[in-house]
């Protein structure tokens, strides 16, 4: 949830520093008198080269005359080399001293490697001395991989530059979050990496997350680079005097990980064991959400639900927005709209249908007088002025603090805000976690907000009329029903609400902030953290060249010039904003419920946030452009980033959606791991499925098939918790020899075997679909279809329909038949599909668990293989079920293309079925 366009229209006319979220944006690569500047830069020499069996070491000192274009350059540098897996190559550029700003082990643990002998590595690291370069290439061909000769490095106090050379128009993907095409633009083009809060997720521009890595995609293989960095930069990726791509940071190091692949999975396995594996996520979680920023009261909330039943389409999850709150105040109830003996008789009763709750938890604390605020005074977790005092800003509250996440105390306040409003015994009986507002957005109030008391005019926004209960409620407790109902009512008493005020007796005196030391990775001294000299292309800014002497980089966000507890600058970790917020969430979901998995849903991330969270792509809008986009956008988080929790506001976030855009959407979204309706605040019309016949058709349709498949993409994702394969593949991931497929973004696998191809224009009834050459099978009709490498038609594709297609040799577990809850499928049997390949054969796997605990006393893992009539079933049988394989139908043989075998063989112990 984030700034209503008429909110933020509002802000764009009375802001002095106008933010940039409207305007349309041309990103281009631009010259400058600095370029010519930065041509005069020597680079370094190395000397003292040290080479052992597993990497090397070397002394690098400034070639020259130092250039200081964008700050100080650095006299001497360390170069350290280390060959650490078979496929890993880490080559670490820093300063001498260890004083410059490195990424904190604590926010990104490092991978553990004792190294390989370098005549192991299917990697090679070559370096030239003077002046120094160093590329990495393949050991078997030489393929050069990566060349920083393309130009000489500079490393500045504030501004670090490394390029590489590429291939001529080369296949590359990441360097997210982006919501422009899948494979990157390579001419003229510029990805910058800076939290932003984005609302329309625009194309061309910096979004809410950053994740410096990129898959590079060639017919000899794939490979992967990844910059350890969370400085702010530009990757830029043009071919003005040779294809290259070159990094452009604020600070930081070249910490740099080199992946070998071959193949694309491999590549995104290698970056898992960087990152982290993804977290595990509850089965209920894979279920269908809904939410809107805009239910009035506890009543409406229910009623959504209500209403959800009537009509007949699976709810597994509510979901309330900031509209809950006291206010908009984090860890408050609106007494009147929200008292807590309504939301935990509306949780109760979610409960007893199983169904879960989830609500939003922004970062920012009103600065006013209430328990979550003067607790977090009185923990001294706020970020601060150089001064002592607590920061303020502007969010949905009115004048705001935020946590300084590196504060000694934050963990023990945060985690203890959720034991106490979260209370499954006297508070919310939560479910599971909604963070947002996390790059932190400081929307209102334009840089330098140095006066947030006049920003806040019109925050909080005001609450929408108290109310009785409307209509009566089928069902439900007397509380939702009308007054006059002939039923006991609870008697509960409002607490005491408070006034926004203006704080200044309560903030107590801080101790001086922690002074700079030398040599702890702190930043170094005598920076400029408001305005760096180099203007990276950060759109929340009115134009780029404002992030540099106009001090954008800190617009619609917390001044970078502030610093944390530990002595790091909010200028080098801003971008870790998100994923700290993320990391702690999880502890405090865990402290709640321990045996439990979390499942938290984040905006902003950075890299390795799948360890700990899901993410859902932000504010969108109701366009068929959007709808289009949210396809490429999510891939990136499955198949790249290690995030494959991911999904879209469904029918779109912003502006009125339509009914056949609505009923589109409502099919595609079916297919992607996290599946939520959202929308925001009036006057935008409701968009709940049940709103429209046909949307509530497509709805029941795509969620029944859906659900059929859920314990499918459930293998698939506790797989990529294991080793990093990804549950949902771009085309490429799969025919990775079929340079056809490197540049499609509009159809995907959904796991390893079902293609999905959605009708992406309006008014259109068909789609044009690339079939690589090998079989495929329509998955409504079964029937066989040869790919021959080029595009079929699908034709007469209602609302209603969404064309999907089986993999030939993937075989496909399904449930017999769908349910109104997840707890109710999973008591269903199952059934195979089996398409066979162009070998006559097929494999698969079904992965079962409690779907719930942390720590499982037992799973089963099968492993399903065919082959000649014989389906071969294998597993360590360690989750006892009752359920059973009720039948088999072996797709591609037989009468009429197929054969149907009645089975009836219970999750047990290995079997064999002749078919």
């Amino acid at each position: 949830m984030m700034v209503q366009s008429q909110l933020l229209a509002f802000a764009l006319l009375c802001a002095g520093f106008v933010s940039a979220a409207i305007p349309s944006r041309d990103v281009q690569v631009t010259n400058s008198s600095s370029s010519s500047a930065l041509a005069k830069c020597p680079g370094y020499k190395a000397s003292k080269v040290n080479t052992t069996a597993t990497g090397l070491t070397a002394e690098l000192t400034l070639a020259g005359k130092p250039c200081n274009v964008y700050g100080t350059d650095l006299k001497e540098l360390v170069l350290q080399v280390t060959y650490e897996t078979d496929n890993r190559l880490h080559v670490k550029i820093q300063d001498k001293a260890n004083d410059v700003y490195q990424v904190p082990e604590s926010v990104f643990p490092r991978p553990q490697s004792a190294g390989v002998n370098a005549k192991k590595s299917a990697l090679k690291f070559n370096y030239k001395l003077n002046p120094f370069s160093f590329s990495v290439s393949r050991s078997k061909t030489g393929e050069v991989l990566f060349d920083s000769s393309a130009a000489p490095m500079v490393f500045e106090s504030q501004y670090l530059r490394l390029r590489t050379k590429l291939p001529n128009n080369p296949n590359l993907y990441g360097l997210g979050e982006h919501s422009d095409p899948f494979r990157l633009n390579t001419t003229n083009y510029i990805r910058t990496l800076w939290s932003q809060d984005s609302y329309g997720t625009p194309n061309g521009a910096n979004l809410y997350g950053n994740h410096p890595v990129y898959f590079e995609h060639r017919k000899t293989g794939t490979h992967g680079v990844f910059l350890l960095n969370s400085n702010g930069m530009d990757v830029k990726i043009d071919k003005v005097g040779g294809q290259f791509l070159e990094y452009n940071t604020l600070g930081g190091v070249f910490d740099f990980y080199f992946l070998a692949g071959p193949g694309p999975i491999d590549v995104s396995q290698q970056y898992s064991e960087i990152s982290g594996l993804p977290a595990m996520m509850p089965y209920w979680g894979l279920g269908f959400h809904q939410c809107r920023y805009g239910y009035r009261d506890a009543f409406e909330v229910a009623e959504v639900v209500h209403n959800y039943s009537v009509a007949g389409i699976p709810l597994e999850t509510m979901w309330t927005d900031i509209d809950y709150m006291d206010r908009r105040r984090v860890f408050s109830l609106d007494p009147q709209r929200f008292p807590l003996h309504m939301v935990r008789q509306l949780v109760d009763k979610l409960h007893s249908n199983d169904q879960h709750y989830i609500v939003m938890v922004d970062p920012a604390v009103a600065y006013a007088e209430y328990p979550a605020f003067e607790e977090g005074i009185k923990d001294d977790i706020f970020m601060k002025r150089s001064n002592g005092s607590v920061w303020k800003g502007v969010v949905w509250a009115g004048v705001s603090v935020f946590p300084d996440w590196f504060a000694k105390n934050v963990e023990k306040y945060w985690v203890g805000q959720f034991l106490s409003f979260f209370s499954d015994s006297t508070g919310i009986q939560l479910d599971a976690l909604w963070i947002d507002m996390n790059e932190p957005s400081n929307f209102p109030c334009y840089f330098p907000c140095d006066n947030p008391e006049a920003a806040a005019v019109g925050f909080p926004p005001e609450p929408p009329p108290v109310r009785t209960p409307p209509r009566p409620l089928p069902g439900w407790p007397c509380d939702f029903q009308p007054v006059g109902t002939d039923c006991k009512r609870s008697v509960s008493v409002a607490p005491e609400t408070t006034d926004l005020e203006v704080r200044g007796p309560l903030t107590p005196e801080h101790e001086p902030l922690v002074a700079r030391a030398n040599g702890q990775q702190l930043g170094l001294p005598g920076r400029d953290l408001l305005y760096p000299k180099y203007a990276i292309h950060n759109k929340a800014a009115y134009q780029d060249s404002w992030n540099a002497e106009q001090g954008g980089i800190s617009n619609k966000t917390v001044n970078t010039d502030l610093i944390h507890e530990n002595g790091l600058a909010e200028y080098d970790v801003h971008n870790l904003y998100g994923t700290m917020m993320s990391a702690l969430s999880r502890k405090a979901m865990l402290a709640r419920r321990p045996t439990l998995r979390p499942l938290i849903i984040t905006r902003s991330t950075f890299a390795g946030a799948g360890a700990q969270v899901g993410k859902w792509l932000g504010d969108n809008f109701s366009t068929w452009g959007h709808y289009r986009e949210v396809i490429r956008t999510a891939l990136g988080f499955a198949s790249i980033y290690q995030v494959p929790m991911v999904g879209a506001d469904i029918c779109g976030f912003a502006q009125n959606t339509t009914q056949d855009l609505c009923a589109r959407w409502a099919m595609l979204g079916a297919f992607s791991p996290f599946m939520r309706n959202h929308n925001e605040y009036l006057p935008t019309i409701p968009q709940e499925f049940y709103r429209w016949a046909v949307v509530t058709e497509a709805a029941k349709k795509a969620i029944d098939v859906r659900y059929r498949l859920l314990d499918y993409i459930y293998t698939a994702m506790y797989q990529q918790t294991v080793d990093g394969t990804p549950l949902l593949n771009p085309m490429f991931y799969l025919y990775p020899k079929d340079a056809n497929t490197f540049g499609l973004d509009l159809q995907y696998f959904y796991g390893n075997g079902l293609l999905v191809a959605p009708v992406t224009e309006a008014n259109s009834t068909s789609v044009d679909v690339y079939l690589p050459k090998d079989v495929f099978y329509d998955f409504w009709t079964l029937k066989k279809i040869e790919g021959k490498g080029r595009n079929i038609r699908v034709t007469d594709q209602l609302l209603t329909d969404i064309p999907l297609f089986l993999r030939g040799g993937v075989i496909i577990p399904m449930r017999v038949k769908s349910a109104m809850t997840t707890t109710e499928l999973r008591k269903q049997d199952f059934e195979l599909l089996i398409p066979v390949g162009k070998d006559g054969k097929a494999q698969g796997q079904l992965y079962l668990d409690d779907g719930v605990s942390l720590e499982q006393k037992g799973v089963t893992n099968v492993r399903f293989d065919y082959a000649h009539g014989k389906l071969t079933v294998k597993a360590k049988w360690g989750y006892q079920t009752v359920v059973k394989i009720s039948k088999v139908t072996v797709v591609g043989e037989g009468k009429n293309g197929k054969k149907v075998v009645e089975v009836n063989k219970g999750l047990t112990g290995d079997f064999v079925v002749k078919v």
